[in-house]
């Protein structure tokens, strides 16, 4: 499940920047599109990463994690809004980084990232 997990975070990463690259080159069709489907991977990275959290020893790190993970789902999506919307986006893209930093430190320092080298 842990290769799940991070298949569609990765994925979700991808589909971010290309929706992100639609939306500035004015192809609001296929940004819409995309955006779609990037919410899949939005409920599909949630049910994943519950369910490896549950199946294990909940410890307060892995809540964190969670929570973490949650905040980054979060500036995604804002950040695609507002670039939809021609806003300015940058405190959401500082969020982003601190938030991706932190999910991946957390993500790989906790014994269950361990487990998959």
């Amino acid at each position: 499940m842990i290769h799940a997990h991070m298949t569609t975070w990765f994925l979700a990463l991808v589909l971010f920047f290309v929706a992100l690259g639609l939306h500035k080159s004015g192809k609001e069709k296929g940004a819409k599109i995309v955006q779609m489907v990037l919410r899949l991977f939005y409920v599909l990275i949630l049910l994943t990463g519950f369910w490896l959290l549950f199946s294990i020893n909940i410890n307060i790190m892995y809540v964190l994690k969670a929570a973490v993970g949650l905040w980054v789902i979060a500036m995604l999506e804002m950040i695609l809004i507002r670039t939809k919307k021609n806003e300015k986006a940058s405190i959401l893209w500082i969020q982003f980084i601190v938030a991706v930093l932190l999910v991946l430190y957390l993500g790989f320092s906790l014994p269950l990232g361990t487990d998959m080298f």
